[in-house]
């Protein structure tokens, strides 16, 4: 069982941030609702509470016991955590002058406070609040200060209880100059982590955990190119070998040439794989479509029916293999129950409910930066880990207007002289992700001697650590 930071999320956008700072330190951090207090507290070494959008003086405002955590574990809370803290303490919140948003240096650290270990007077920190703490309460002390809040940390009086710490800005964004280092102070010093949690020992445990739970049964996995579903792919193949059964289907809208050479990537890894060509009946689906949201249902409802035939010629499955990964399991358990549907498409979205499969998730508990970690310690090709993240619907979504054969072949040669141009160019890593969008609009121009009027493609191209926020990634002309 390894060391666990638990993070009491009260629906901060930041949340997810914090464990995966936490994780940075080869720490196993878990994301729980501040309302799902876990039963199994097995080794949970420290509680850190998110920030909220809520305000604490709000009646709706969420609430914890905190006589559960405080006298306990070592705690630290964070922006609305901290301020929950001290009103349960009975210290004064109240609405800001004005709203503290962006940069501010701490000031006045006290001495010998072990969470500011290492970090220097004049510190850059983020502040994102619309309350302010102007008494912290008479359990608490002071620690730091900025210029404009002069209750920027605070710790507990009591020091035969473990340590308990409230800071009103956010160390876990690239903002505050050295917060990895504060939170490194909390987990390793505080809370004597002692960082087991490696891509190996992943491998190892999880590796054992499924033979354990998969035994001699089968398991069908519809795999994508993409590094999730690969390094799922893996790990049950190291577990359950030729019992696993990979379904590729080509859908003709992938990128050029993708296909062939994916396909020959897995089988050259050794994965029993079937490719499939059914670009006929995605194309026929999609016909005369043009809403947006109306092409994604059709291409999910047709892999949906594809991948359902193909797996029923395999023989006594038991499983579906899916390559979950944790910002997925946090937006099922979110505090507000799941978010506003960004994208409805998933490939295998009610595939198990129809093929009446367990699911097997071997990722469930990994970022998409710990599952690329992994794929390099099961040594898989950098062609796939190092991909740039592809829409689930393919190049549908990327051909504004109907989608038809000649359209999406148009695309696919535009998007492999983006693509490869990017990779001649040594540019390929340093963008997230890139891709051509092909506009139902023509343009007058000329080529050779003669006037034309074809189409228009975009060229898009962001730069992004997490895939939470992104930028427009700034390329050489």
């Amino acid at each position: 069982m390894h060391e666990k930071i638990l993070i009491l999320d009260f629906g901060s956008q930041y949340t997810q941030l914090i464990a995966r700072r936490v994780r940075e330190l080869n720490v196993y951090s878990e994301i729980v609702p501040f309302h799902k207090w876990p039963d199994d507290l097995t080794g949970v070494k420290g509680v850190i509470l998110s920030g909220s959008p809520f305000s604490v003086r709000d009646a709706n405002a969420p609430q914890v016991d905190l006589g559960l955590i405080i006298g306990h574990y070592p705690t630290l809370g964070i922006c609305y955590g901290a301020q929950y803290m001290s009103q349960q303490s009975g210290g004064s919140v109240e609405a800001s002058s004005s709203r503290e948003y962006g940069r501010a240096s701490l000031k006045e650290l006290q001495a010998g406070v072990q969470l500011f270990a290492g970090i220097q007077p004049g510190s850059q920190v983020w502040m994102s609040h619309a309350d302010t703490i102007f008494d912290p309460g008479p359990d608490y002390e002071i620690v730091a200060s900025t210029h404009d809040v002069a209750v920027t940390a605070f710790r507990h009086r009591n020091n035969s209880i473990p340590p308990v710490y409230g800071i009103q800005f956010h160390p876990e964004v690239t903002h505050s100059d050295q917060g990895k280092d504060l939170i490194h102070n909390f987990v390793i010093g505080i809370c004597g982590c002692h960082g087991d949690w490696t891509p190996a020992s992943f491998i190892e445990e999880t590796v054992a955990t499924l033979k354990a739970q998969l035994g001699n049964d089968r398991v069908v996995m519809g795999l994508s190119g993409g590094v999730d579903s690969t390094v799922a792919a893996e790990l049950i193949h190291r577990a359950i070998g030729k019992n696993l059964y990979c379904i590729f289907v080509d859908s003709g809208l992938l990128r050029k040439g993708e296909f062939e050479q994916v396909l020959d990537s897995y089988k050259a890894f050794g994965l029993n794989i079937l490719g499939v060509d059914a670009r006929t009946e995605f194309f026929s689906a999609l016909k005369g479509l043009t809403d947006p949201e109306k092409k994604r249902k059709a291409i999910g409802r047709t892999f949906i029916e594809v991948f359902d035939r193909e797996a029923h010629t395999i023989q006594g499955v038991s499983w579906l293999g899916q390559g979950t990964i944790y910002p997925d399991v946090i937006e099922s358990i979110s505090v507000h129950g799941p978010s506003v549907t960004i994208k409805s498409h998933h490939n295998v979205g009610g595939l198990p409910e129809k093929m009446g499969l367990k699911v097997v998730e071997p990722l469930r508990y990994l970022f998409k930066d710990e599952v690329r970690k992994v794929g390099r310690a099961l040594e898989l090709p950098e062609a796939i880990l190092g991909r740039h993240p592809f829409p689930g619907p393919g190049l549908a979504i990327r051909v504004l207007g109907e989608v038809t054969p000649q359209r999406a072949a148009i695309l696919q040669e535009a998007d492999a002289i983006f693509i490869n141009g990017l990779k001649e160019a040594n540019l390929y890593d340093e963008v997230w992700q890139a891709g051509v969008i092909l506009l139902p609009v023509q343009s007058v121009g000329v080529m050779g001697d003669e006037r034309t009027y074809e189409n228009v493609a975009a060229l898009r191209a962001v730069t992004s650590v997490d895939g939470m926020t992104a930028d427009w990634c700034k390329l050489p002309y």
